[in-house]
């Protein structure tokens, strides 16, 4: 099976431009089937162009791109039946109940009446909108307004469901509960592609990360990879006397010395293979440490040393 065939997302050389404005420069993506891929960048890097292309919502100037199976040029509608879509704001009708919301979308779907009425029974279940069901979606809070238009996204059974910032504007407790039915949604086997602001949530949902600037991918790996990348990591090694700390000193020689914390300050990867090391050369010398801790970067390090700041543009931690 070539990777193609075993990706739900495969793209190759994709190019946009807007007038002289180049917006997506040659994007290279690979994205495995049952798996949550997140594509981090600030405003304007290209994450919503790339969603609304693989969404067929926007035609490429340039590149291949096949997505659970199809080719997204000659099969675009094989394309969309075989693909969900939740954006930046909310597809809920107001004016609709949450029932009579995913009612309606049964009906785009072609469903059964029957069909369709069960379906909409399972995923307001599904979302613990039950009680809710049969009020305006005006009355909705954000969260669950957030919740009735994942579902309504489900009613077609999509293989690949493409979130679009999904937790804008949610409050944390809320944001989690996005993350868990995220979390059920991929152990059922359908594929998340996610574009996010939030670093902590890509940090939390995501199998792999691709960093977007200037509609390039600057980065790809596992949230742990790229922040083994940047420079800045540590062991800090604390001691419970002067003795253990000088001996450490002196077998370690580039470490960091805090005298006042009887600590050491030892720069690291963050690698079990480094971490070994360490430690076995501290115990062919029995030199005692009273505690270890591993501080590697965060991805807001990871975000800004592979982006810079000259737009000003910030992705956001909270």
């Amino acid at each position: 099976m070539t990777t193609r065939q075993s990706s739900a997302i495969a793209v190759t050389g994709l190019r946009k431009s807007f007038g002289d404005q180049v917006v997506l420069d040659g994007l290279d993506l690979t994205v495995r089937r049952g798996t949550v891929f997140s594509l981090l960048g600030a405003n304007g890097a290209g994450k919503t162009t790339t969603v609304k292309i693989l969404s067929t919502l926007l035609s490429a100037d340039a590149g291949e791109v096949q997505v659970a199976g199809h080719d997204l040029a000659r099969e675009p509608d094989a394309v969309r039946a075989a693909i969900g879509v939740t954006g930046q704001f909310s597809a809920v009708d107001n004016l609709l109940t949450g029932e009579e919301n995913l009612l309606l979308m049964a009906d785009l779907h072609h469903l059964a009446r029957g069909e369709g009425r069960r379906r909409a029974a399972q995923l307001l279940e599904q979302f613990d909108l039950v009680e809710a069901s049969r009020k305006p979606a005006s009355t909705y809070s954000g969260g669950m307004r957030r919740r009735l238009d994942l579902a309504m996204t489900l009613v077609g059974s999509p293989q690949v469901i493409f979130l679009d910032e999904p937790t804008t504007g949610l409050d944390p407790r809320s944001r989690r509960n996005m993350w868990q039915i995220i979390r059920d949604l991929v152990a059922g086997g359908v594929t998340i592609f996610l574009t996010t602001q939030y670093l902590e949530e890509a940090d939390e949902l995501a199998d792999r990360i691709a960093v977007l600037d200037h509609g390039r991918v600057v980065a790809e790996g596992t949230a742990e990879e790229l922040k083994r990348r940047i420079p800045g990591g540590h062991v800090r090694l604390r001691f419970a006397a002067p003795q253990g700390l000088d001996a450490a000193m002196g077998l370690l020689g580039q470490a960091s010395r805090d005298n006042d914390a009887l600590a050491l300050r030892v720069p690291s990867d963050g690698s079990l293979r480094s971490l070994k090391t360490l430690i076995d050369r501290l115990d062919d010398r029995a030199i005692e440490v009273d505690e270890l801790s591993v501080h590697t970067p965060d991805l807001d390090d990871v975000f800004l040393a592979l982006t810079g700041d000259s737009t000003n543009e910030k992705v956001t931690t909270r």
